[in-house]
C-alpha cells in the first residue's frame, strides 16, 4: 500500500485572508492608518506576524508611524510580541531614537526592562547607539540603570563600549 499525498488548492476565502494579511502588514509599514483600521474592521488580526515574526506594531513602530501604533495598541495589539530575532517593538525605537514612539509603547504596555534572549533592555540599546532623549525617557519610566544583559553587561558599560559619550554621562548621573 501506497502512501498519497493530498494537495489542497487555496480557496477563495484562503487568497482573500492572505490579501488582507499583505495589506495589513503594508500599512502597518506604511503607516496609512485609515486603512489599516479598515483593514482590522474587515478581521485582519491586531497581533499577526509575518515570516520573520514581525507583528504590524513592531513595523508600524520601527518606521515612526505614531498614529498607526495608536491604533494597533488600541486594538488590542500586544506591545511584547518579538520577532525570530527575539527584538520587541521598544528595543526597535530604542535603537533608532523614536522617544515618541517609545512613549506610546511604554504607555501602551510595553515593558520598559523587558529583554531579549540576550538579556539586552531598550534602555541598553539606546545607550549603546547614544540615543540620549530615549535613554532619558526610559529611565524616567523606570527603567533599571544596573541591569545586566546574560554577559553581565550593564547600559552604561555598552555605551562606554561603544563611544556613546553622551548617553553614559546620562547613565552615571544618579
Amino acid at each position: 500500500m501506497s502512501a498519497t499525498t493530498v494537495v489542497r488548492q487555496p480557496s477563495a476565502a484562503d487568497a482573500e485572508a492572505l490579501a488582507l494579511i499583505r495589506a495589513a502588514f503594508q500599512h502597518a509599514r506604511g503607516g496609512n492608518a485609515t486603512e489599516l483600521r479598515n483593514l482590522l474592521d474587515a478581521g485582519a488580526p491586531a497581533n499577526v506576524c509575518n515570516e520573520s515574526g514581525d507583528s504590524l506594531v513592531m513595523l508600524a513602530s520601527y518606521h515612526g508611524h505614531a498614529e498607526a501604533v495608536r491604533l494597533l495598541l488600541g486594538r488590542g495589539a500586544d506591545p511584547e510580541i518579538r520577532n525570530a530575532r527575539g527584538q520587541s517593538p521598544l528595543a526597535g525605537v530604542a535603537f533608532k531614537g523614536d522617544v515618541t514612539i517609545a512613549g506610546i509603547l511604554i504607555d501602551g504596555g510595553a515593558e520598559v526592562d523587558g529583554a531579549g534572549l540576550d538579556g539586552k533592555t531598550a534602555l541598553m540599546f539606546a545607550a549603546m547607539f547614544d540615543r540620549v532623549e530615549v535613554v532619558d525617557l526610559l529611565l524616567a519610566r523606570g527603567a533599571s540603570r544596573t541591569r545586566q544583559d546574560v554577559a553581565g553587561v550593564t547600559a552604561l558599560s555598552l555605551a562606554q563600549g561603544m563611544g556613546a559619550h553622551r548617553a553614559a554621562a546620562r547613565l552615571t548621573v544618579a
